[in-house]
């Protein structure tokens, strides 16, 4: 997440962050966050299922 969000919203470093260098690193690590707790919600309800088919 730090590697993509820097890369696509760094675009002079400096000794300090511009306000729109910190909306846009802002924005970045929610969307981050947001796909995370997609995948991590699709792979609990497929562990759930699969230990439902167990039992």
């Amino acid at each position: 997440m730090g590697d993509v969000c820097y890369a696509r919203c760094i675009t002079a470093p400096g000794s300090s962050l511009s306000s729109s260098d910190e909306t846009c690193l802002s924005k970045c690590m929610d969307r981050y966050m947001d796909a995370f707790n997609v995948v991590a919600q699709s792979y609990d309800k497929r562990i759930r299922a699969e230990m439902a088919k167990g039992e």
